[in-house]
């Protein structure tokens, strides 16, 4: 392998729990709720799928159906798709819906995985091209560059710069072309094997890892280093 592209949110970055950011907000609007009444909030909000890199909607309400499909094209999209989801959630007050969403794009907002920085520092040192190629409707390098770990990243691929998302495989060709990368010798990793497993389309090796909360999850990525080493057949494709 002479390239790796990664995913953003799942794989190398988790977001906080869903609690934390809307506790989070919640104290920087000076407005109070009882522990049972946050906590319950925070509930109906992850079911609804509100929070961006949380989990998803447990149901698309119909009148969202459509914006939710193509959220990741522009920034005006992503928004629209998670404020709708998150006024389905009463809150004290409706311009939290929009603090919320700003929030998630905070730096304060993402925890790299605890072997992120491992594993990118050593592909760095291996002279392996790193790209994130990432669905999304906003610019993460910020989180990156507050965490420390954009150096190890020689591209960022994203949707809505595109207008197109993951599993398309334009997106994999763009991030491949700008690291001058054959595909058939460039590695995929995300945690999604629909929207990450479209790289497979393009030749790429494809590897999975399980979107679990940080503390779960101390050493996901490290497999990566030994897959590099082997010959596109042998890497994961499943």
């Amino acid at each position: 392998m002479t390239a790796v592209l990664f995913d953003f949110s799942g794989t190398l970055f988790r977001i906080e729990s869903c609690e934390t950011w809307l506790r989070t907000v919640l104290a920087e609007a000076r407005v109070r709720l009882s522990e049972e009444e946050l906590a319950g909030t925070a509930r109906a909000l992850a079911q609804a799928g509100a929070q961006p890199g949380g989990a998803a909607p447990l149901v698309v309400p119909e009148e969202l159906v459509g914006v939710w499909e193509v959220r990741d094209q522009t920034p005006e999209l992503h928004r629209a798709a998670y404020t709708g989801l998150s006024r389905r959630v009463p809150l004290p007050a409706p311009e939290l819906h929009d603090a919320l969403y700003e929030r998630h794009m905070t730096p304060a907002a993402w925890r790299p995985y605890p072997d992120a920085a491992e594993v990118l520092r050593a592909l760095k040192e291996r002279g392996i091209a790193v790209g994130v190629v990432s669905n999304i409707g906003w610019d993460p390098r910020p989180v990156f560059r507050e965490h420390g770990l954009d150096p190890y990243v020689d591209t960022y691929v994203l949707s809505y710069r595109h207008g197109v998302r993951k599993p398309d495989p334009r997106l994999f060709a763009t991030a491949c072309a700008r690291l001058g990368a054959d595909p058939a010798r460039t590695l995929m990793v995300g945690d999604d094997r629909r929207a990450d497993g479209g790289a497979a389309a393009l030749g790429c090796a494809v590897h999975f890892v399980d979107h679990l909360p940080v503390t779960e999850r101390p050493d996901g990525l490290r497999p990566v280093l030994d897959l590099v080493g082997r010959s596109p057949r042998s890497a994961d494709r499943t």
